[in-house]
């Protein structure tokens, strides 16, 4: 298990101590061309009922995006604005105690979506505007800084990397120390290496696999790993047929050393993640009748 900097995290007012805790997010993306609904929840009254839900069913965040990462068509920072925030404050008011996360590399997005309520903001371009992580130093919120090497929402044909893991701690060292510099304090920070990010799906089945040297850099790492295509490619199934891979590309993720993981289906994480932690001991059964 990896030894964490800051192994207790506070979002608003729930603690979460990463060194006995797996945590799901839960993803709702109120987009028309996400790569996995595909706008199943682009209505805003299918975004809040499924942000809903998925706290219900025990996801403990709640990750609302208004623009796909892969590249397409272009959305205004203020329209962007215009899809997050109203799910933000329609799951606040249903569930105050909910942890937010807003999937955003735009400090006007991520400066809107906190004063609404998130506590947590997912960039997946790994601070590439670094007044990002001001946005986020003003404030008590985490930042998630994710390892991709585009420009954001523009694609890397082919890309290639001498040692991906190597890489991919590297530029997240030197992002993670770059938010610390704009004032966004270490206990606050949470890191993705970027599982399919500009990466192929060798690279993300090896960085899977050695997560424990991204992990070993002191902070809760994240594996978004849901339905993404390495996983796909990996067991020849279309994007609607990778739950299986996915949990157990999220379990694998886990005993490396990952501390949250990023998945579409609720339900069925949840109780993974749930029994990873009681096989690892961080938690004990909830109905020990078995031969007792």
């Amino acid at each position: 298990m990896p030894t964490l900097l800051h192994p207790v995290h506070l979002f608003g007012a729930t603690t979460i101590d990463f060194s006995h805790r797996i945590a799901v997010m839960a993803v709702v993306n109120r987009t028309p061309d996400s790569f996995f609904d595909k706008g199943k929840t682009f209505a805003l009254d299918a975004a809040v009922d499924a942000s809903i839900a998925a706290v219900d069913a025990g996801a403990d965040v709640v990750d609302i995006g208004g623009v796909k990462f892969a590249p397409g068509p272009e959305v205004s920072e203020r329209t962007e604005a215009d899809r997050v925030i109203p799910v933000v404050e329609g799951l606040l008011a249903q569930r105050p105690d909910a942890i937010i996360s807003v999937d955003s590399f735009r400090p006007y997005v991520a400066a809107r979506a906190l004063e609404a309520g998130a506590l947590i903001i997912n960039d997946t371009t790994g601070l590439q505007n670094p007044e990002l992580a001001e946005v986020v130093a003003a404030s008590s919120a985490h930042v998630v800084v994710t390892h991709s090497i585009a420009k954001p929402r523009q694609p890397v044909p082919q890309p290639r990397y001498d040692d991906v893991v190597a890489e991919v701690a590297q530029f997240l060292n030197e992002r993670v120390a770059l938010a610390i510099d704009r004032g966004v304090s270490a206990d606050r920070i949470i890191v993705d290496p970027g599982h399919d990010l500009n990466k192929n799906s060798v690279d993300s089945l090896r960085l899977t696999r050695e997560l424990g040297r991204i992990a070993a850099l002191g902070y809760p790492t994240l594996a978004a790993v849901s339905n993404k295509d390495f996983v796909g490619e990996s067991i020849d199934r279309p994007r609607d047929e990778r739950l299986a891979g996915s949990i157990a590309a999220a379990v694998v993720s886990v005993l490396a050393g990952a501390r949250i993981v990023r998945m579409h289906a609720v339900v069925e994480s949840v109780d993974a993640m749930r029994m990873t932690e009681a096989i690892l001991g961080f938690r004990s059964p909830q109905n020990p009748i078995h031969n007792m």
